[in-house]
């Protein structure tokens, strides 16, 4: 069963909040200590947001860039 749109709402929203978090903190070393962020770190966000985008983006939209 697909989501409802409340809960598609909620669960982008709760991903934001996640993505930010973590962002921040890599920002923070990078500003702060001077020192680039773990690969692997780099990766999970980028999977994170490849998810949300899975969320947020329409099956028909998906198909349409294949082409």
């Amino acid at each position: 069963m697909a989501p409802t749109a409340s809960e598609k709402r909620e669960l982008v929203k709760n991903h934001l909040k996640q993505l930010r978090k973590e962002l921040r903190i890599m920002h923070a070393g990078v500003t702060e200590q001077q020192t680039l962020p773990d690969p692997g770190e780099v990766r999970t966000v980028m999977t994170e947001m490849e998810t949300l985008l899975s969320v947020l983006e329409p099956k028909s939209a998906k198909k349409s860039k294949k082409k």
